[in-house]
Order: C-alpha cells, then structure tokens, then sequence
C-alpha cells in the first residue's frame, strides 16, 4: 500500500494555504487547513506593535493558540507536510499547538515555510522538540509561491 501523506498548513495571509493546496495536489496528499479558534486580524499580526496578538504569542515561548479544528483520522498517515509562514524567525506558536496535540510516532515530518524576508533558519529543527517519539524528519524548505517545478522538484527528494 502507498504511503499516505497529509499536507497541513496555517496561512495567516492565504499565502502558505496556496502553497500547501498546491503540494497536496502534486503529491496526491489530503489537505488540511489549521485554522486558529480565534482568526488573527490584520491588527492581530502587525509584527511592529509589542502589543499585538502575533507579538505577544510569539514573545511567549509557552504560549498555545487554539485550534478550531482537528484531524479526524491521523492514525492514518505516514507522511505529515507542515506549512507555515515565519515569524520572527520559526514557526507560529499554533504550530507548536499542532504538533502537541497528535501522536507522530512512526510518522515522517517534513516542514515548509514560506516568508517575506527570512529563509528557513532553524524554524524546522526548532520544531523537533514539540514532537515526542519515534519520528523522522525531512529537511525544511522555504517555498513562496505555488511552483509547480520547485515543488516537484522538492517532494522529489523528501518523499
């Protein structure tokens, strides 16, 4: 049996939502959309202001946003692909969220961001430590746009 992959993105923007959806169809993955109990508002993710929900999450290390939804059937995958935009330099704090909140043993976890301004950094080996258990990596990867060749290119590799 063929390995079974779910793509999993938080998208703030739309942006990274694009890129996974685009993911899910070349890999043939099922896509899942991790959507925060509470959405973020445009003054929610001013990264300038210390006070806004972003800056306040992200200077936070313990801090766990909600998650509106759940994957009913994780048990079911092999492969988890994990999207999200870079803030301040690694993954939002929904991420860590995600990754605390399901059983990855077994399971290959294979980041991707996309970003403005900064590439990859450590956003996916900082990730590791949310995730207990038996699980292998695949190296993480900045892709911005939906790319078909630099996608197919990518899976190519991790997959």
């Amino acid at each position: 049996m063929a390995d079974k992959t779910l793509v999993a993105v938080f998208s703030a923007s739309g942006v990274t939502k694009r890129v996974g959806e685009e993911i899910a169809r070349i890999s043939g993955g099922d896509f899942f959309e991790i959507v925060p109990k509470e959405t973020y508002t445009s003054d929610d993710l001013t990264w300038t202001n210390k006070q806004s929900r972003s800056s306040v999450e992200m200077n936070d290390p313990s801090a766990r946003p909600k998650i509106a939804n759940t994957v009913s059937d994780m048990d079911s995958y092999d492969t988890v692909i994990i999207g999200f935009p870079i803030w301040w330099g690694i993954a939002p704090r929904i991420i860590e969220t995600f990754l605390e909140s399901y059983d990855f043993t077994g399971k290959t976890i294979v980041p991707f961001c996309t970003s403005g301004g900064s590439g990859v950094g450590k956003s996916d080996t900082k990730l590791h430590k949310n995730v207990s258990g038996d699980v292998k990596w695949g190296k993480g990867v900045q892709i911005n746009r939906p790319n078909e060749g630099e996608i197919k290119k990518w899976l190519a590799e991790v997959l």
